[in-house]
């Protein structure tokens, strides 16, 4: 059974879910992107999944049920095996007497009710469902999963043979390969890399100590300590994925960087491979970035209000020049991608030079620098210039030269994308004044810059609660109060004459379901504007702190603020974002 987009539209508009406005625009971008009318809305953060599964079970007349937060007997949620449940969207939650109910994202997909029925020999009650109880109820799995690699590398660490520290340095790369291709290696390093993923990692550290290898993951931004392994699978795991990143199997003195793809999970994931000697050997940090990530919106990332309108405003020009700002690790890139991903049209010829290529996107033309070679970013802006761009995509701005061909772009009829480090957006202009860029040039190309962090979301069960005096004061020493509840008012988070006394905020609750209460990441951002005071700005050469103030007169919402906002949503908590920000 569908629900057609006309039933939809009906449904929609009759019961005042989603403006009349904003549907014509959500149908616009559907029809453009070649996208469902139902995924549209939601990418544009209209309607949530929840939302919009209620409402097609509303349609359908089938019931729909939330699986998010519910602790499923493991004896039912087994019934159906996790690929299956993965691969199809099914999952078993409840048996009643010799019938079993199963909630699915598609309960059209007879297939997958008819494999479940013959596997389990019940009568299949199937419910309507949405993406989060799904991934709530597929992280159940997980428990089984950890105690099943748990087994897997202890069984494989045993049969590993044990390498003297001392032979090691000396042994030829043919005896380092012959221990990469020993099955317990093999079956370890696999192991770890599902584990990884399914765990939704974005980084795994394996760190060699005096008598055993601690295995940590990075998930949502915070390190979490995965496993410890027994010293002698050192050299093994090492050599392993040297080998699958094609790096110097003997080479131990000097750091070496590489890459390898790995095919897992109904996932295509890319490793970016960092090895570094220390005292005790040597260390590798690997990377997971999936591949060919897209169906982003500046709305899903966390945009709202003045900060999207600055944006697709700059987006809609033919020239100029969009920064984003932020630490490593801070989602830059993926902000990039999904501006790209807005511009990305059959008339329009987008490039990028990047280092590394992190996702890769249709119909856009992707150049990996290659510095050992003498091809830098400045070197490859340069190459791009003489292949007619509309968009051309600079990874980083890094130093003068690529700097200045970045401004010499966009004045020259381009519009171009890229990256800084700074701690906020209004410190790129003293950063590309320091990199000796001409004041007159800026104020002539600059349209916006966004300063961004990442800050851990709360899961769906989670506390209230209102702040106390103390805690108010403690609020106001980073964030102007009276400022804050206007915003919050103007954007119609809490009511025109509510109080801070009326402001509900959220503490993470943390279950069998979400260990520590918080689960995937939002951005907080700051979209400064270069309006025509900021241009004077520029050209007086003004210290960093009067372009934050003049913005935040236009109207600019700072990080901080952002932040605070999205934690009244209810997205986040104030001690999250307090973390982040003081980073």
């Amino acid at each position: 059974m569908h629900v057609e987009d006309t039933q939809l539209k009906n449904f929609i508009l009759d019961s005042n879910l989603v403006s009349r406005t904003d549907f014509e625009r959500a149908e616009g971008v559907s029809g453009k992107k070649g996208k469902t009318l139902s995924s549209t809305l939601v990418d544009m953060g209209l309607m949530t999944e929840d939302d919009l599964g209620r409402m097609h079970a509303y349609i359908l007349g089938i019931p729909f049920v939330n699986l998010t937060g519910q602790k499923i007997a493991f004896e039912v949620l087994s019934m159906i095996p996790e690929p299956i449940a993965r691969t199809h969207n099914i999952v078993a939650f409840g048996k009643k007497g010799d019938s079993l109910e199963v909630a699915m994202l598609d309960t059209a997909d007879l297939g997958a009710i008819d494999f479940v029925k013959k596997k389990v020999g019940l009568k299949i009650l199937a419910r309507l469902t949405d993406r989060e109880s799904i991934k709530s109820a597929l992280l159940q799995y997980q428990k089984s999963l950890k105690m099943e690699f748990g087994d897997i590398i202890k069984k494989a660490s045993s049969n590993i043979k044990t390498v003297d520290e001392n032979d090691n340095n000396g042994m030829s790369e043919g005896d380092l390969r012959k221990i990469a291709e020993d099955i317990p290696v093999v079956r370890i390093v696999d192991t770890l890399l599902k584990h990884a993923i399914v765990q939704g990692a974005s980084d795994i550290h394996i760190e060699p100590m005096e008598e055993q290898v601690l295995i940590r993951y990075r998930i949502d931004g915070i390190l979490h300590d995965a496993m410890n392994l027994p010293k002698n699978a050192s050299a093994g795991i090492t050599a392993r994925i040297k080998v699958l990143a094609k790096l110097k199997l003997d080479e131990k003195r000097l750091p070496q960087d590489g890459r390898f793809k790995v095919d897992m999970e109904s996932q295509r994931v890319s490793l970016r491979v960092s090895v570094l000697p220390t005292y005790y050997g040597e260390k590798v940090v690997m990377r997971l970035l999936r591949d060919n990530v897209s169906g982003f919106s500046l709305e899903g990332l966390g945009f709202h209000g003045k900060s999207l309108e600055d944006i697709h405003d700059a987006t809609k020009k033919k020239t100029g020049l969009i920064l984003t700002t932020g630490p490593t690790g801070s989602g830059k890139t993926t902000t990039l991608y999904t501006v790209l991903d807005l511009l990305n049209e059959p008339s329009v010829n987008i490039s990028t030079i990047e280092d590394p290529i992190e996702y890769q996107m249709q119909r856009i033309n992707q150049t990996q620098v290659k510095a050992d070679i003498g091809f830098t970013f400045s070197q490859g802006l340069r190459s791009l210039l003489r292949q007619d761009p509309d968009v051309i995509m600079v990874g980083e701005i890094r130093d003068k030269e690529t700097a200045s061909l970045a401004i010499n772009a966009s004045l020259t009829g381009h519009l171009v994308l890229s990256t800084l480090h700074t701690n906020s957006a209004a410190g790129a202009i003293p950063r590309l004044i320091d990199m000796k860029a001409e004041p007159f040039l800026l104020v002539s190309t600059i349209d916006v810059i966004l300063g961004q962090r990442l800050i851990r979301k709360l899961c769906e069960t989670r506390e209230k609660y209102t702040l106390s005096k103390d805690e108010l004061e403690t609020l106001g020493k980073v964030v102007d109060l009276d400022r804050m509840i206007g915003l919050l008012q103007a954007e119609n988070v809490i009511a025109k004459t509510a109080t801070w006394n009326d402001v509900v905020f959220y503490k993470p609750k943390p279950n069998d379901t979400c260990a520590d209460g918080y689960s995937g990441r939002i951005g907080i951002y700051e979209v400064l504007k270069i309006s025509s005071a900021i241009r004077e700005l520029i050209m007086q050469g003004a210290a960093t702190e009067k372009y934050e103030e003049q913005a935040k007169k236009e109207g600019m919402i700072t990080m901080i603020e952002d932040g605070i906002f999205k934690a009244a949503q209810g997205q986040t908590t104030i001690e999250e974002v307090l973390r982040v920000v003081s980073e």
